[in-house]
């Protein structure tokens, strides 16, 4: 059994020299748990920085394989815990252990990968242009370009995934895979899984021999020590999962610095569904079923949970909505992350069904046990009121869902025109019935990460294909994905080197190629050496 330490992690030593503290608290019981976490000092966390800035000139030196042993150490760690990981986590977020099972898989799966693409090398996206001296009338320079990490990296850990958006995460994951230094801020909603998984980080850095500030970790209930890790000089990214008020927080003091950084929000999304009317006409029944199930997922608490679904006056709709409302009525309630996420699930969800011509279609009967219950909920509007009152266009975060019956499909498009970016976009239809509506088709791949057909946005599968992102606010910047492989392509640039000697340059821009990766060569991709 590994004993929480409830301290700050600041490279292989642990600190507490503040006065404030907090506990960890468990929303199915309403109770809080016995230890105490210390919150960092500003002196803490100008000292970790420090060492994080430090541990980077020799931490982006380290080679790609040294890098990859070390993040499948962080792996066999994090396993090694085994079922105590597990049952702290759903003691501290109200979760199953059969969710927290699977997530946890996601996390070791997503190391892995990033080992598995730093032994390969390719990732770099080595270019080489070799010199032509007798070219005229201005002979051609060598030119050889790689990606390289940018320095020390701020993780900041999500409410709703206690492993895969934490501690060893989405964010810390490929920042450590870069080359970068991560220092993450724990969030206060599951302090000791945030400390136990430090711990796992920690032993595996020490294990494989990473330079000591390699990996931190801190504890605040509050925002100062955000603030001051964003703030800090030494700061070079930022990683960040939640609400679009605390990223957008971030992002502003993150361009008021000297020297302005890059902030990676993933600040949340309606994902609306589009229901074609062929499609509803002969699924109707089965459309209502999937769609609830996937509305109450997890509580709600997922931020690809279809908010807002879209339909027309056409045969199936009665149907659809008999068996969408019965799938919800029959629908226990499920405890949430935190009462504050509870509190403000209800509050939401209160103003939703106050708007002028909303009503409930369904509101669940099933209550469960325990505190902090949320009920799975759909309510109803029409195409023209959606469309006038901007207020039904944001996010309720937890099992709530608007379904939008429009007059036509003209009045669809018009209603879909009205939201802004979104982390998914699904278009439920008949093969057949797309081509006929192409507008509708634009304007969901215009606002979308990622757009699905016929299928449910909970869900998202870490491979290379994947972009887990979106266009403005879903996401700060929706040029790159926070999982998958490409995602590790926010915490690098680009780096030229123009007629440098062979011996100087680094292994993966040398003539012979020693690591056999994939290289442009004068415009040809090729392993070959350069003779």
């Amino acid at each position: 059994m590994t004993t929480i330490q409830s301290k700050n992690f600041i490279g292989y030593t642990l600190s507490a020299e503040g006065e404030k503290h907090f506990k960890a608290y468990a929303p199915a019981s309403d109770s809080f748990l016995p230890e105490s976490f210390q919150c960092a000092t500003a002196g803490e966390v100008n000292r970790t920085m420090e060492l994080a800035e430090s541990a980077f000139d020799s931490y982006s030196q380290v080679p790609a394989a040294e890098r990859a042993a070390f993040l499948i150490a962080i792996t066999e760690e994090i396993l090694a815990l085994g079922d105590q990981l597990l049952e702290r986590a759903s003691q501290e977020t109200g979760l199953p252990i059969s969710r927290l099972q699977g997530e946890r898989a996601r996390t070791v799966n997503q190391l892995t990968q990033f080992a598995e693409l730093l032994r390969e090398g390719s990732w770099v996206e080595a270019s080489i242009d070799t010199a032509l001296p007798d070219r005229t009338p201005v002979p051609k320079p060598d030119i050889r370009k790689m990606l390289v990490p940018i320095g020390p990296v701020i993780v900041f850990g999500s409410s709703n995934f206690p492993f895969a958006y934490s501690v060893a995460g989405v964010d810390t994951a490929p920042a450590l895979a870069a080359g970068n230094p991560v220092v993450v801020k724990a969030h206060p909603a599951h302090p000791g899984v945030s400390d136990l998984t430090a711990q796992a980080v920690v032993r595996a850095a020490e294990r494989t021999g990473m330079p000591e500030g390699t990996f931190a970790m801190l504890y605040d209930d509050g925002f100062e020590v955000g603030t001051a890790l964003v703030k800090h000089p030494a700061t070079k990214a930022v990683g960040f999962t939640g609400s679009y008020k605390g990223g957008m927080a971030l992002f502003r003091l993150a361009q008021e610095r000297e020297e302005p950084i890059p902030v990676f929000a993933e600040m949340g999304s309606v994902n609306p569904i589009v229901v074609l009317p062929d499609y509803l006409k002969n699924n109707a029944e089965q459309l209502g079923k999937t769609l609830a199930g996937s509305v109450s997922l997890g509580a709600g608490q997922f931020c690809t949970n279809p908010g807002l679904v879209f339909i027309t006056k056409t045969e199936g709709l009665e149907v659809f909505q008999r068996a969408y409302k019965t799938e919800i009525l029959n629908t226990p309630s499920a405890t949430m992350l935190t009462a504050g996420i509870c509190k403000n699930y209800n509050r939401l969800r209160t103003e939703a069904l106050e708007q002028p011509e909303v009503s409930a279609l369904a509101i669940s009967d099933i209550h469960s046990e325990g505190q902090n219950q949320a009920e799975a909920s759909i309510a109803l509007v029409s195409g023209q009121n959606f469309i006038a009152n901007p207020k039904l266009h944001e996010e309720v975060f937890g099992p709530f869902s608007l379904l939008i019956v429009c007059e036509n499909t003209d009045e669809l498009y018009e209603a879909v025109a009205h939201l802004k970016g979104q982390l998914t976009a699904t278009l439920i239809a008949e093969e057949a019935e797309v081509v006929h509506y192409p507008k509708i088709v634009r304007q969901l791949a215009k606002i979308s990460g990622r757009f699905i057909m016929n299928g449910v946005p909970t869900g998202v599968e870490v491979c290379p294909s994947i972009h887990h992102g979106g266009p403005f606010p879903a996401t700060a910047d929706s040029k790159f994905t926070s999982v998958g492989r490409h995602s590790i392509l926010r915490f690098v640039r680009p780096q030229s080197f123009q007629n440098w000697p062979d011996a100087l340059l680094p292994d993966e821009l040398k003539n012979s190629n020693p690591l056999d990766i994939f290289r442009l060569v004068d415009n040809v991709q090729t392993r070959e050496a350069i003779k």
